[in-house]
């Protein structure tokens, strides 16, 4: 696929989606906080709450003022009712529909501040929507625990042969799109928890967009919500209703190497 060229004043909406989480956000949002305001690009970070209640709401306000003292671009997203993080997300990138380019970041810390801005570096000097993957280079280094690292290894190869997506790690919390190429395809997605990353790759792949894969290091943190045996069938079930949707929508959803 062709890439434009990429301008500076190209602006990049970056959300970070919030459960009852935030402790975990006030470290990861300082350093994070702490680095956004380096960046040479228009970046504004919004922190996306899927219905945590009023006392949560109250946390995040209170770190909003926080990160607001050292990055001035931060704004909060509450959605009324909790339905997954799929679904803040998306209505959080909805509520800014000129923006050139979409992003988000899960609020565990697993992804340092420097790597997020490594992946939204590249996307912005390539032109290319950009997937974070945890992959073992001589640069970088992945830590997983091993019941994650058999879910992660067990869900790629699930995502390729039940919904054809050819994706190194459709799962990673980190990525950067381009927002025309997920607008054409956001009418239709319907997937609201976790399992929304893959439908959302194969519905941007089987309309011809495409991406680079960038390994970063990943280091798991405690205290997820995710536990991955207990909730493989639930995206085993996701993945079965992304395949039959697929088949009333378009031919195919494979990437070409």
């Amino acid at each position: 696929m062709p890439q434009k060229e990429v301008q500076r004043n190209e602006s990049i909406v970056l959300v970070t989606p919030v459960w009852k989480d935030a402790e975990r956000l006030r470290g990861f949002g300082r350093g994070l906080a702490a680095t956004l305001v380096n960046v040479p690009y228009s970046i504004h970070w919004v922190i996306a709450d899927d219905g945590s209640g009023d006392e949560e709401r109250q946390r995040l306000k209170q770190l909003r003022a926080e990160f607001l003292a050292v990055f001035p671009e931060v704004s909060l997203y509450f959605a009324d009712d909790h339905r997954g993080k799929g679904a803040v997300v998306r209505e959080a990138w909805a509520e800014y529909p000129e923006v050139d380019w979409l992003a988000f970041v899960d609020a565990d810390g697993s992804l340092s501040p420097d790597e997020l801005v490594r992946m939204l570096d590249t996307g912005m000097e390539s032109g290319c929507s950009v997937l974070a993957i945890r992959k073992r280079t001589e640069e970088t280094r992945v830590a997983l625990s091993f019941p994650r690292m058999v879910a992660h290894r067990l869900f790629r190869l699930a995502v390729q042969v039940l919904v054809g997506l050819r994706c190194e790690d459709p799962q990673c919390g980190a990525k950067l799109l381009r927002a025309d190429d997920y607008r054409a395809v956001a009418g239709r997605l319907e997937e609201d928890g976790l399992a929304f990353d893959a439908e959302m790759l194969a519905a941007m792949a089987g309309s011809g967009s495409d991406w680079k894969e960038l390994p970063v290091t990943w280091i798991e943190k405690d205290g997820g919500k995710v536990r991955p045996l207990r909730d493989a069938w639930g995206m085993l079930a996701a993945l079965w209703r992304i395949r039959s949707r697929q088949a009333h929508t378009t031919p195919q959803n494979r990437r070409d190497d």
